[in-house]
């Protein structure tokens, strides 16, 4: 009899597990994205929510000035990011810190890890300075997760 009890019960949390849907924020166009290129070792932004809209830039380097007239982020590239994306290689430098304001203020980030591969919807997420991500980009830099402070990493 206890054999039965402990089988039903396993089936029974087996079968909950599967009618509870899961809370993840991965949309289809970031998706589609990431399949056709996978870990190239580039980091990416997008005007448009899920990849989506005008790509703004995608650069394996750092940019310390989006809204300036060199990089691969230029001019109104600045402050208009509401989707990002971390391709690049692992191993070392291998977290993208996107910054509040230009030439990287180290008050005011949020880190991309490799793991986590994109964010589709920046307005979910928050500066270090509690300043809303969305279209609030104005640099990057390739750094280590430990100089991203505990709290800082986006989803």
């Amino acid at each position: 009899m206890r054999k039965l009890t402990v089988s039903v019960a396993t089936l029974g949390i087996a079968a909950l597990g599967i009618a509870i849907p899961t809370a993840a924020h991965a949309g289809p166009g970031c998706n589609a994205d990431w399949n056709s290129h996978g870990r190239d070792g580039n980091v990416r932004a997008w005007d448009g929510t899920d990849c989506g809209g005008t790509l703004l830039g995608v650069t394996p380097g750092n940019d310390p000035a989006w809204g300036d007239g060199s990089g691969p982020f230029q001019g109104s590239d600045a402050d208009s990011a509401s989707s990002v994306m971390n391709s690049g290689f692992l191993g070392g430098k291998d977290v993208v810190a996107f910054y509040w304001r230009e030439q990287p203020d180290e008050t005011s980030y949020g880190c991309l890890s490799p793991g986590e591969k994109y964010v589709d919807d920046l307005s979910r997420n928050r500066f270090t300075n509690d300043a809303n991500m969305n279209n609030n980009i104005r640099s990057h830099v390739w750094v280590t997760a430990s100089a991203c402070a505990p709290g800082s990493f986006i989803s």
